[in-house]
C-alpha cells in the first residue's frame, strides 16, 4: 500500500502485532545469548579448581581467535591455577593451565548458544546457560548440550606473562 502525501497514515492491526512480536523476539534473542548479562562476571574469575589441567607449550599457546587485542597481557603465570583456568570475559578468552608451564587458551564463548562461560571447574570450562561442559585440555565437549569444541585462541607465553597473540 503506497501513501499518499497530505493523507492520513493507518496502520493495520495486523502490522501492528507483526511489529511487537518482532521486537519481542528480539528482546527474547538477546537474553538468551551474549558476552555479558548471563550470569559470566565482566572482570576475570579464577577457578577453585586446582586439579587436572590442559596440554600447550609455555612458548605458542594455541591458534585460533579471541575477542580482545592482540599483545595485550591477560595475566601473571602464577595467576593461571595448575590443573585449573581463569577466564577473561571482556576479552572472550579462557586460559587454562592443565599441568605445571603448560598454557592452553580457548574462546570463552561457549559453541551451544553463543553464552560467555562462567567457571573452570574440576578439569572443564562451563556453561552457565545450558549446562556445557569443555574439557581444558583441548577445550573438546566433555558435557552437552554443546557439540562443537571450544575454539583454541591464540596466547603467548613470555617472561611468565600470558598475552594474547
Amino acid at each position: 500500500m503506497e501513501h499518499i502525501p497530505g493523507t492520513p497514515v493507518t496502520t493495520s492491526r495486523r502490522t501492528l502485532v507483526a511489529a511487537a512480536g518482532a521486537t519481542g523476539l528480539a528482546a527474547v534473542l538477546a537474553a538468551c545469548g551474549g558476552s555479558k548479562g548471563n550470569g559470566a562476571d565482566s572482570s576475570p574469575s579464577t577457578s577453585g579448581d586446582t586439579s587436572g589441567g590442559a596440554s600447550g607449550g609455555m612458548s605458542g599457546g594455541s591458534s585460533g581467535t579471541s575477542g580482545g587485542a592482540s599483545g595485550a597481557t591477560l595475566a601473571k603465570t602464577s595467576d593461571i591455577p595448575e590443573g585449573g583456568g581463569r577466564i577473561f570475559a571482556d576479552q572472550r578468552v579462557v586460559v587454562t593451565q592443565p599441568t605445571a608451564g603448560q598454557f592452553k587458551g580457548f574462546s570463552a564463548v561457549c559453541t551451544h548458544q553463543q553464552c560467555t562461560v562462567s567457571e573452570v571447574k574440576d578439569g572443564t570450562i562451563n556453561c552457565p546457560c545450558h549446562g556445557s561442559k569443555f574439557h581444558i585440555a583441548d577445550g573438546s565437549v566433555a558435557n552437552g548440550p554443546a557439540t562443537q569444541p571450544l575454539p583454541a585462541a591464540n596466547i603467548t607465553v613470555t617472561n611468565g606473562a600470558v598475552k594474547l597473540g
